[in-house]
C-alpha cells in the first residue's frame, strides 16, 4: 500500500517550482550537494551511521530567502527524525518532522517528510531517479503552509551529486 501511495504522489510531478531539499539516503562520511528548480541549494553530510547534517538556502522568485540548518536522526531503516531551524527573513524558527523513504522500482526512491514548527508546516512528497551511482535527478511536490500569510506550493525538480 505505502508503494502505491508514493507512486501515486510521483506521478503528480510535472513541473514548476520546487521548495525543498529531497530525502537523500548516504553512507556514514558521504556528502550531498544538490540543486533544485525555484533557486534551491542544499548540502548534507552523513556524520554517524545514525545522523545527517544538513543546510538549505531557498530564495523564493528573488524576495524571501529561507536558510534551513537541520538535522536528520535514523530512527529506523526507512524512518528518521528531524530537528532544524528554519530561518526566513531574519525570523528564525525551530521546527520539528519526520520523513519516510523506500522503494518504488528499480533505480527509484520516494519519499515523504513532514515538518512543523510554532508558525510554520511544511510537506513533501518526491522521488528520486538514480542517473549513476553518485547522482540522482529529484522530483517533489511541496507545500509551505505559513500561520500567517500565503502559502507556497508547487512540483520542482533537481539534481543530487553525491560524494
Amino acid at each position: 500500500m505505502k508503494k502505491i501511495v508514493m507512486i501515486a504522489a510521483a506521478l503528480l510531478i510535472t513541473a514548476s517550482t520546487g521548495l525543498s531539499a529531497p530525502v537523500n539516503d548516504l553512507d556514514k562520511g558521504q556528502t550531498a550537494a544538490g540543486i533544485g528548480s525555484n533557486n534551491t541549494f542544499y548540502l548534507e553530510h552523513k556524520l554517524a551511521e545514525n545522523f545527517t547534517l544538513g543546510l538549505q538556502n531557498v530564495n523564493w522568485d528573488h524576495r524571501n530567502n529561507m536558510d534551513n540548518v537541520y538535522g536528520q536522526l535514523q530512527l529506523a531503516n526507512n524512518f528518521r527524525g528531524i530537528l532544524g531551524s528554519n530561518d526566513v527573513n531574519s525570523n528564525a524558527k525551530v521546527y520539528v518532522g519526520m520523513a519516510i523513504n523506500g522503494p518504488l522500482a528499480p533505480e527509484w526512491e520516494g519519499y515523504t517528510s513532514l515538518i512543523a514548527g510554532k508558525e510554520f508546516k511544511e510537506l513533501q512528497v518526491g522521488a528520486n531517479f538514480k542517473i549513476t551511482y553518485n547522482a540522482d535527478i529529484n522530483f517533489t511536490y511541496h507545500t509551505y503552509m505559513p500561520d500567517e500569510g500565503e502559502n507556497k506550493s508547487g512540483v520542482g525538480i533537481g539534481a543530487t551529486l553525491k560524494f
